[in-house]
């Protein structure tokens, strides 16, 4: 069951305060080549340039261990224009040796943020290679911490990184994760996230969703602009409502959310309210839409399906689709590789999602694609693959 109605939000008055984090991986991978770790530096001050006057910032060095790079006492900087030409002189001096530890990265940027007051709180973090100096319980467990204390959006550089890895660290923090193939790329793709984080101005938002007790939630999932269920990160706000996270907004920012609620049977004709959907700041309401179930005769309603249900619907299939043929391909069974990829290419032609497609085409193929009839292409770059898995879950929105 989906609401048809959509819900506008407005920024509540005041600014909320914001801190900002940049996180470097420094290891000893981050020197081959060395345009990694020169770049890294040169878009780690691109993204300095970003930070607004007033606003808290820090950069984090990250091997097997973390430490501050500015200050150098591990607390937060006012942005300013002397500040920020210290920050990148401090930048400039470092140098890559040593191995690779995320949560002790993150565990160091919890630390600095929880010593500075700001509602907005986002990190930016950088990695070059695998997790291999710390057990994924470590990362789990850090990662339990961090979470509603800051956002992170995370970008691998090179092709020497596990996008699973990163994609658990960017989910629980509700950031997003990318590749960038080539180092020359990240000074703009820094400085974009840079701005757009500059442009939240609402922390901390949950989608409530409150049903009553004749009805039940199976599930929450944002659908626009990139697909993520957060069905199972519900936290009680009332006895019949819970509340989702969907971390910072901007103004005239808009996602998608599909609800599934499922209810109790009634007789013909009746009506009654099925959810109550509300984004929530603190203790504000940003906006509210009602969900209905009517019940019905009639065979063409009952079973016509709303078309923005069916679009996302099929959105979220073709992520899965992705993430299942490229797994398979990386485990050897061509067979499942080439059927779930091949789906992967019809899902994507029939929603009009153009970008994914010219991705799955530097991985398969595509002999037919309204069948989605492939064949896997012998060989296929290690970057337009990590892109293709990395990039799975952005969505196109519904055309009006």
């Amino acid at each position: 069951m989906s609401s048809g109605e959509d819900v506008a939000i407005a920024a509540p008055g005041g600014g909320a305060g914001s801190a900002e984090i940049i996180i470097i991986d420094c290891s000893g991978s981050m020197d081959y080549p060395p345009t990694k770790m020169s770049q890294a530096k040169v878009a780690t001050a691109a993204a300095i340039d970003v930070v607004r006057d007033g606003v808290g910032f820090a950069v984090v060095a990250g091997t097997s261990t973390a430490w501050p790079v500015f200050p150098p006492d591990g607390s937060m900087a006012v942005a300013s224009p002397s500040s920020r030409a210290a920050a990148k002189q401090a930048v400039g001096a470092l140098r890559a040796n040593g191995g690779t530890a995320i949560g002790q990265w993150l565990a160091l940027s919890r630390q600095i943020f929880a010593g500075y007051p700001a509602q907005l709180r986002h990190a930016i973090l950088l990695t070059d290679g695998k997790n291999q100096h710390e057990t994924p319980e470590r990362l789990a467990a850090e990662l339990s911490q961090c979470e509603g204390v800051f956002s992170c959006d995370c970008r691998g550089v090179g092709t020497d990184w596990e996008v699973k890895e990163l994609r658990t660290v960017s989910t629980s923090l509700l950031g997003t994760v990318d590749i960038v193939p080539d180092p020359s790329g990240l000074a703009a793709d820094f400085a974009a996230m840079m701005e757009n984080a500059m442009g939240k101005q609402v922390a901390d938002v949950s989608l409530r969703v409150w049903t009553p007790q004749t009805a039940t939630l199976k599930f929450v999932k944002q659908v626009a602009p990139a697909v993520e269920d957060l069905t199972g990160r519900r936290t009680q706000a009332s006895p019949q409502a819970g509340d989702y996270p969907t971390g910072a907004w901007g103004p005239g920012e808009s996602r998608d959310y599909h609800v599934g609620v499922e209810v109790t049977p009634a007789g013909i004709g009746q009506e009654m309210l099925a959810a109550r959907i509300s984004l929530v700041a603190g203790t504000e309401i940003l906006g509210q839409g009602l969900v209905r179930a009517i019940w019905t005769d009639d065979e063409a309603l009952s079973t016509k399906i709303n078309p923005r249900v069916a679009h996302y619907t099929g959105q979220a299939e073709l992520a899965d689709a992705i993430q299942e043929g490229l797994e398979a391909r990386k485990q050897g069974d061509e067979e499942t590789a080439t059927a779930r990829l091949g789906r992967a290419v019809a899902l994507a032609h029939q929603s009009g999602n153009e970008d994914t497609a010219k991705l799955l085409a530097k991985v398969v193929d595509v002999v037919d694609v309204e069948s989605g009839t492939v064949r896997l292409k012998k060989k296929v770059e290690d970057a337009d693959e990590m892109a293709l898995d990395t990039r799975s879950t952005k969505t196109v929105r519904v055309k009006k």
